[in-house]
Formats: structure tokens, C-alpha cells, sequence
């Protein structure tokens, strides 16, 4: 629980053991005046429903809107996954198609010269792999950094934030 929401509990508990502990004054009637008319009813009693009420409709405000959020949360959370996952298969499909080029042009050049091109086809094949990891890694990064980003953003939105938000 919230502590708004432990100190309204706390308010309300004492608020119920006050009208408890003073039960006769809240039950004696008076005349109450209606504007256009007067009724006789225990005013301490009438105040003692309208401030329940008032607390009830509050917690229920209160569990709509942090629903809402954590909706919107999770709403927010798949739309970046799928750009996560559409990025990542953009980056996939360039990288097999000029791996792909790189490879033509290769058989090309050592249909051409073949001596000496071996040893430059591997130095080529060594840079091709060595861009793949490199490749990888910083996809990997980004995933990395995406899900911390959810993750301040979830726990700024359900408040368990204990970082102050960055300046602007």
C-alpha cells in the first residue's frame, strides 16, 4: 500500500473509533435545514455516512486511475517490443543481403585473379564475422537499454521510482 493510502486508512480508523466512542451525541436528531425545508435527523450520524462515502469513492478513484496507468504501461511496453523486434529484423535482413553482395563480389574477384585472393577472401571473411558480432552486440545494447527504459517507466508510473527524474 501507498502511504496516502495507509494514512487515510489511519484517518478513518480513528475517525470510526471517535464516532464510537462518542455514539450517543452522533445519534441525537436536530433539525436540519434543507434550504426549502427542515428535517429532524441525527446530524452526526448524516456527516458520519456522507464522509464514508467520500473515502470509498476516493479508493475506488484511486484503483481505477493506477489500472489505467499500469495498462497504458503494459500498452506502451508491447508497441516497443514490436518496434524492438521489426528493428532487429530490418538490421538482420540488411546484414544477410550485403553479406549475400559481399560473397558475389568475392566469387566474382577470384573468378578473376585467383592467386593471392584467398588469403584477402578470409581477411574479408574475418571482417564480415567481426561486423556480425559487432552487429549483434549492439543490438543486444539497445535491447538492453529499451527494457531499463521500460523499467524506470514502469517504476515511475506504480511509484516505486527512489531516483529523482533527470533535469530538463
Amino acid at each position: 500500500m501507498r502511504t496516502r493510502n495507509i494514512v487515510l486508512l489511519a484517518i478513518f480508523v480513528l475517525m470510526a473509533l471517535f464516532a464510537w466512542r462518542n455514539w450517543s451525541v452522533f445519534i441525537e436528531e436536530r433539525p436540519l435545514s434543507l434550504f426549502f425545508t427542515q428535517v429532524q435527523a441525527p446530524f452526526g450520524l448524516v456527516m458520519l455516512i456522507v464522509l464514508a462515502v467520500l473515502v470509498i469513492v476516493y479508493f475506488l478513484y484511486t484503483v481505477a486511475l493506477e489500472t489505467a496507468a499500469l495498462l497504458e504501461v503494459k500498452r506502451y511496453a508491447r508497441e516497443l517490443l514490436s518496434t524492438r523486434k521489426l528493428a532487429e529484423d530490418a538490421e538482420t535482413s540488411r546484414f544477410t543481403e550485403l553479406k549475400k553482395w559481399l560473397e558475389e563480389e568475392l566469387s566474382g574477384l577470384k573468378a578473376v585473379q585467383p592467386a593471392g585472393l584467398e588469403t584477402k577472401l578470409q581477411d574479408v571473411l574475418t571482417r564480415i564475422d567481426q561486423a556480425e558480432a559487432d552487429l549483434r552486440e549492439d543490438i543486444e545494447k539497445a535491447g538492453n537499454t529499451l527494457a531499463a527504459y521500460i523499467g524506470e517507466l514502469e517504476d515511475q508510473i506504480t511509484g516505486q521510482d527512489s531516483h529523482s527524474p533527470p533535469p530538463r
